[in-house]
């Protein structure tokens, strides 16, 4: 049976907010806890972004529950030996209780500093010599490198954890998972491909976990959830690689209207049918995936903990 943990939303609330969350979920019987990184949200209606190491600073404090970042991109607006050092003191902070998710990221985000945003095969590259690095610091001995695409010089960590960090990768196709498979500690993606769980295991990534992430929207009126999805999610629902390539909120606000109703009402979990939503979460656990995370969808989220610890998790976990 998986673990299910609940997914937080760096792009829609402000830090006090996810605070409250994180304690909400935990009390509505959730086991873990995902936290999305971003310099922008997708769009101006979500409306937050957070800095995300101090979220989990303030959650460390707040609840007792494991957090990992889904995801970090480690390789162009933040150099890896810095991400290192911010994640090698949350896990001190969190007693152990952090893995560092991570992938090869968006332009949205990354290319804030005028870097030149480069093509996918590049970015894996960048991604695995990223990840060299950072489990080097880890150990806590001092580094130097010159690889490919960074540099590290006499760099040593003096906050490390008992443990170094686990590492695990995202991947939504073939070459991303591969990587995953061979250098992850576990693989992280968003649909409950059985096929993608059985390649990441088969090229090397055995009983190593695999987690996956699904949004969702509760409400009592499915028909104002469906345009809730709609005004904020749209982007979730765009073909292709837009979601890597585009620079700025506003692209992704300007293709908004390619999402129609009839789209979200097809690919989303809208409203407070308990099957609907046990189904969609259930698929992951189907698909042999070892957690599952949940996010709500806009502002009610003490009604969606109340739902799911009243009616959906019982289904789930029972």
């Amino acid at each position: 049976m998986p673990e299910y943990g609940y997914f937080l939303s760096c792009e829609e609330h402000r830090p006090a907010e996810l605070v409250e969350q994180a304690r909400m979920a935990e009390q509505a019987g959730f086991q873990a806890l995902w936290i999305s990184d971003h310099y922008h949200p997708w769009n101006d209606a979500q409306g937050q972004s957070p800095f995300v190491w101090s979220v989990i600073g303030a959650l460390s404090e707040a609840v007792s529950l494991p957090v990992e970042t889904a995801v970090t991109c480690p390789t162009v607006r933040i150099h890896p030996a810095v991400l290192a050092q911010a994640a090698a003191t949350t896990a001190v902070m969190t007693g152990g209780r952090f893995r560092l998710g991570v992938g090869t990221g968006e332009a949205l985000n990354e290319h804030i500093l005028g870097d030149r945003w480069p093509p996918l095969p590049v970015r894996l590259e960048m991604l695995e010599e990223a990840v060299q690095v950072m489990r080097r610091l880890f150990t806590g001995e001092e580094v130097s490198h010159h690889g490919t695409h960074y540099t590290v010089e006499n760099a040593r960590l003096y906050t490390v954890p008992d443990e170094p960090v686990p590492i695990d990768i995202s991947g939504f196709g073939p070459k991303a998972t591969a990587l995953a498979a061979r250098v992850g500690d576990g693989y992280i993606t968003m649909a409950p491909e059985e096929e993608m769980v059985t390649r990441f295991r088969k090229g090397g990534g055995g009983a190593k976990p695999v987690s996956g992430g699904t949004k969702v929207c509760y409400g009592t009126d499915r028909e104002e959830c469906l345009r809730t999805v709609r005004r904020l999610w749209s982007n979730e629902l765009l073909p292709g690689e837009m979601g890597q390539v585009l620079p700025s909120p506003r692209h992704f606000e300007q293709l908004a209207d390619l999402v129609t109703e009839d789209m979200v009402r097809e690919k989303s979990v809208c409203g407070d049918d308990v099957d609907e939503h046990v189904a969609a979460l259930s698929a992951f656990a189907d698909a042999g995936f070892d957690r599952v995370y949940v996010n709500q969808i806009g502002s009610d989220q003490r009604g969606f903990f109340d739902f799911y610890r009243t009616k959906v998790l019982p289904r789930l976990t029972g």
